[in-house]
């Protein structure tokens, strides 16, 4: 096929396997035990909150690679299945935080491995402020099962020993990762039995004082001392001030439906610049899949382009999401579109965001919760608290350039890619779902919408269906697009890499009200499954 395209060995990432359905309730989380404690909670009366915070902090640890309390997190909530709300619980920069500080200190660049690379972890505030307005079972009860793991130990699944087993050189080489995230210097492997009694001590603690015993006191100060330790520049004061903030969510329409996001400083304004770009054209099964693929990546560059040049914390770059989803801008956008011809790229930032884990829960009455949290990379910055956090390593988004709307400064949320969101028709609730994937999920969350509404595939197909992706000047593609379709996407002048390695997950749960039931999907690209009862 040229030059321009090298064709790896196919791999099945597409393994056939139906949707779940239940008509009481409804959990898809990448981890099979996530997703059986989220129907537990279910069952003994707990909210779609509930079995999504104990779900969650479960995952904090048994999926350590990509998700901890040290991370941040993001919900859409539509409590009874109606006007859902959005939770932004991304912690900030540090007070003492500026270029001038980390030049003072030969820093031209934020060291995504560096103590300089942490913002004060997000998500164990929001859980308790998700918890207070929405949850029913005692906090104590939600974080038991993520507890025991940590302290009697958990078997390690299969994909997570993989993605474990490629950061082994991050864990080593910090000192207090070496000894609670290696065995002998090297990663857990599939079926073993880790344990982390030194997180188990610290989700203890939060489970006895809520957000106040992460935030404040004994914990917190270790947290500060490590980092302080690292050159970092974080204080007490910057932890005791995190706050979760409820934030109205932000939408477009498309072929009929809502698409609900949460606004910035979270990428979710791009999928649905993307979709508004899509919504012209036709995307139904008639249309030739090399078509589809094509249209689908440049809008993805059209609206990339946008995000990586606007989208910072609004409390400091100001307010831009009208503009970039008004008629006006997607006019401008579809311009720079040509049907049969590859477009330029604009840039990406040098660092990836990987890894992330998202999940969606449906409660009997209604209550749906779309829930994603993420350490960033892979263990996020690798550096670890004797606690057992693994800190997050969020703040490497920033960029040290002045003027621009993601620029370093006190007190600030960098530009976020993990992205929950929710299909609603009106103010109802349809469809809680999400693409993990770092950069990708944008991109995802309009494929994904496009698969169901466009192709007309349930959830299941949807999440499966082969993927690509417009990044870095080149097209991504998955080894289940065909080659046909591939020799016709490098006519119209892409630049193909046929990934070895399956792109993102997924989750999503469809919201049936005519047939009372719940439709469930989870992506076979991780270990996760969706479970109804």
């Amino acid at each position: 096929m040229g030059p321009h395209f090298h064709m790896p060995a196919r791999q099945n990432f597409y393994a056939g396997r139906s949707p779940a359905r239940g008509s009481e309730g409804m959990a898809a989380t990448a981890h099979p035990q996530a997703t059986l404690l989220a129907i537990d909670i279910l069952r003994e009366g707990g909210s779609a909150a509930d079995a999504g915070i104990a779900a969650m902090a479960l995952l904090c640890v048994i999926e350590p690679q990509a998700t901890g309390i040290g991370g941040d997190c993001f919900a859409v909530y539509a409590p009874g299945g109606r006007s859902p709300v959005g939770l932004n619980g991304s912690g900030r920069s540090p007070a003492l935080a500026t270029p001038e500080a980390l030049g003072a200190q030969g820093v031209s660049r934020i060291d995504a491995l560096s103590a300089h690379a942490v913002t004060v972890p997000g998500a164990v505030d929001a859980w308790c402020a998700l918890h207070a307005r929405y949850g029913r079972l005692p906090f104590e009860r939600l974080l038991a099962p993520a507890i025991h793991a940590a302290r009697e130990g958990y078997i390690v699944h299969d994909r997570v020993a993989r993605d474990w087993a490629l950061y082994v050189p991050r864990l080593k080489a910090d000192r207090v990762s070496r000894e609670t995230l290696l065995v002998d210097g090297r990663a857990p492997v599939a079926g073993s039995r880790h344990r982390q009694p030194a997180l188990a001590r610290t989700l203890e603690h939060i489970a006895a004082k809520g957000r106040a015993g992460f935030y404040e006191g004994p914990i917190a100060e270790g947290l500060v001392a490590r980092l302080n330790e690292l050159g970092g520049l974080h204080t007490p004061g910057d932890f005791a001030q995190t706050r979760a903030d409820l934030v109205d969510v932000i939408w477009t329409e498309y072929r009929g439906l809502r698409v609900c996001e949460i606004p910035p400083n979270t990428q979710g304004v791009t999928a649905l610049m993307m979709l508004n770009v899509l919504s012209e054209f036709a995307l139904g099964p008639e249309v030739a899949e090399h078509h589809r693929l094509h249209l689908l990546a440049e809008a993805t560059k059209a609206a990339y382009r946008r995000r990586d040049a606007l989208i910072g914390d609004p409390a400091f770059a100001g307010k831009y999401v009208e503009r970039l989803l008004s008629p006006q801008e997607t006019q401008r956008m579809r311009a720079e579109i040509d049907a049969h011809r590859a477009g330029a790229f604009g840039p990406l930032p040098e660092v990836q965001h990987r890894d992330t884990t998202y999940l969606c829960v449906v409660d009997r009455d209604g209550n749906a919760l779309s829930l994603i949290n993420s350490l960033f990379e892979a263990f996020g910055t690798g550096i670890s608290s004797e606690s057992g956090v693994i800190f997050q390593n969020r703040g490497a988004s920033f960029n040290l350039q002045p003027g621009h709307p993601n620029v370093l400064a006190p007190r600030k949320r960098p530009m976020h890619t993990i992205i929950p969101a929710m299909l609603c028709k009106g103010d109802e609730a349809v469809m809680p779902f999400g693409v993990m994937g770092g950069h990708y999920q944008a991109a995802g969350h309009a494929a994904l919408v496009s698969n169901i509404l466009d192709l007309g595939l349930n959830v299941q197909e949807a999440l499966a269906r082969p993927r690509s992706f417009a990044s870095e000047g080149r097209l991504l593609v998955e080894p289940g697009i065909e080659e046909s379709v591939c020799a016709a996407l490098i006519a119209k002048g892409h630049v193909l890499d046929m990934r070895p390695s399956p792109i993102g997950g997924g989750q999503a749960i469809w919201i049936d009200r005519a047939s009372g039931q719940f439709v469930g999907g989870s992506d076979p690209r991780k270990d996760g499954m969706a479970l109804g009862y």
